[in-house]
Parts: structure tokens; sequence; C-alpha cells
């Protein structure tokens, strides 16, 4: 790829986000149309020509999820119908990845079925920050580079020097992060053990690890209603630990989760801009942007190098 034919665009998702990937990369954020028929239907159109070029369109799978899928498929369409060279999607969230696998029969598997038509609508590459699950990168037949804000999480912690940490994994499924996380801070960890009722629900059972008199550090890669997180930061405090920080990559906040989150033994919320909030957050929220490094990423794809430079820990 040569810096002169790369074009970056931005779905209606998150277009702070891709002005500022743009301002790190030094280029102009490219102008498309973005409109809707009166029956919904969404129409494309880019005011600008791209033919041989090598065009990164940015959009996370925010709500409401399922137009913002089909807006990026169309805009999809619409640059390999304007003779694009390469078409590479700027993903930071991607929906559908708690859909890994059959839980239950005949249940889907949807965050295969979002890879497999984002690859036959004509996408070249898919760049994405901390999916649900890794395993979801084999679901593709076109390279992933699958991103992790883990260091820039715990380059924050560490300014913030909190007084005897422990990093809490809510569930066993995150217990690989909590680790690495634990690792960089030189901190215990804990696994909370729990039990859904149904979705976005549930119930503590156990906690393997002492936090008695610890400062928790709840880690998770993403937060939707923040009824499973409120969950965890009383079953801490209940069992002696201080007030709590909670850290996630995707801030999805369904519902009332901000108001939710505003919870008076919740010290500080930490999230990153993969999805946007509205700025008019309370103030124990801290955002992180994770533009940067998605532009070191584009440039990196643009001019050859190794996208593991970016980690602390290359085997991420």
């Amino acid at each position: 790829m040569s810096s002169d034919k790369l074009r970056v665009f931005s779905g209606s998702s998150n277009p702070k986000l891709a002005e500022k990937i743009c301002a790190d990369l030094g280029v102009e954020l490219g102008n498309v149309k973005l409109s809707r028929f009166k029956s919904g239907e969404i129409y494309v159109h880019y005011e600008e020509s791209i033919r041989n070029c090598d065009v990164f369109l940015v959009q996370s799978f925010s709500h409401p999820i399922n137009d913002h899928f089909v807006e990026l498929l169309v805009m999809i369409d619409a640059a390999k119908r304007a003779s694009a060279r390469t078409v590479n999607i700027i993903m930071p969230y991607y929906g559908y990845a708690r859909q890994e696998r059959k839980a239950a029969p005949r249940e889907p598997i949807s965050a295969k079925m979002v890879a497999d038509v984002l690859t036959t609508v004509g996408a070249n590459r898919v760049i994405t920050i901390d999916l649900h699950a890794p395993a979801i990168q084999g679901f593709f037949n076109i390279p992933v580079d699958h991103l992790t804000a883990l260091d820039l999480i715990s380059e924050y912690l560490r300014s913030q020097q909190i007084e005897n940490p422990i990093i809490v994994s809510p569930d066993a499924g995150r217990a690989s992060t909590a680790e690495k996380l634990a690792n960089q801070l030189d901190s215990p960890f804990a696994i909370m053990i729990k039990k859904r009722p149904s979705h976005n629900e549930s119930v503590i059972t156990h906690v393997i690890g002492d936090v008695k008199g610890r400062t928790p550090i709840i880690i998770e890669d993403l937060i939707d209603t923040g009824t499973t997180i409120v969950n965890v930061v009383e079953g801490l405090k209940e069992r002696g630990a201080k007030d709590v920080y909670v850290c996630a990559t995707h801030p999805l906040f369904s519902g009332p989760a901000l108001q939710r989150l505003d919870h008076p033994n919740i010290r500080e919320v930490v999230v990153t801009d993969s999805i946007l909030i509205p700025d008019n957050h309370p103030e124990r929220f801290r955002v992180i942007s994770v533009a940067p490094m998605l532009a070191e990423a584009t440039r990196i794809i643009t001019n050859g190098g190794s996208i593991s430079t970016l980690f602390k820990d290359a085997g991420i």
C-alpha cells in the first residue's frame, strides 16, 4: 500500500473516533454521504474518487447495532463497486461476539455469520479490539488484526498509584486477561464464580481469592447493561473489599447503564472510546482513546511491519 492511496471514511457509529484516527495519521477524513430513504433503506455515496485506493472504513457495532451493521455492508459494497483496491474494516467493537458458539440446541453462531457476511460482501481485512472470544479470528478467511487496549488501561491504572490493588476477573472467561493485567501491575488477582439465570443477569456464588481490605480492579471486555458489574461490586463489598475500579474496553452502556454504574462503591469506571458515549457522562467515568493505537496499526498495514510491536506482550 502507498500512503497517497490511503483513504479513511467513517460510518455513523463513531465519527469522533474516525476524526482522531485521521488526525494522528495526518490525513483528512474522507467525504461520504450516508442517508436513509423514507422506508429506512440505507444510501451510501463516496463524494470523492477511491479508484485503486486502499480504503479504511471506521465502524463500531454500537446501538443500533443492526443499522450500523447493514450500513457497513452497504459502504463495503459501494467501495468495491467504485474500484477500491482494498477495503479494510476498522471495527473497534465486533458485535454479536457473545454468540460465538452454541450453548444450547437450535441456537445460531451469529459471530460466524457476521464474519461470513463481511467477507462475502468484499472486506479484505478486519482490525478489531479485544474480541469477546479471541477464537472469532478463526471465523474469517481474510486477515484479522486483533488489537488489545490492555496496555492502555494498565498504564492509566499505574498512574493512579492505587493502594493495595487486586485484579478481579468477573468470571472464569476473563481469567486470562485478569492474569495479564495482574502481571503488568504486579498485583494478585481473584476470580468471581457466577451463574446466569438469563441474558444480562448474573448471581455471584463464590470468590476465589482474598479481597478483604484490598482495592479491587475489575477487568472486562465490555459493559452492557451494567447489572452484572454492579452485582460483582456489591459481592466484593460484602466480602470486605474497598471501593472498586471498573475497567472495560467497550462501553456498550445499554438502557440505564450510565446511571447504574454511577454507584457509590465504584471509584472509577475506566473505558475506551471504541464506542461513542455521551459527553455528559458522570464524573467517575474516564475515557481512554484507542485512536493512536488504531492509527499506528493502519500505518503498519499500509507501510509494512508487525502489529505485535504495538503491545508489551507480543504473545497477545
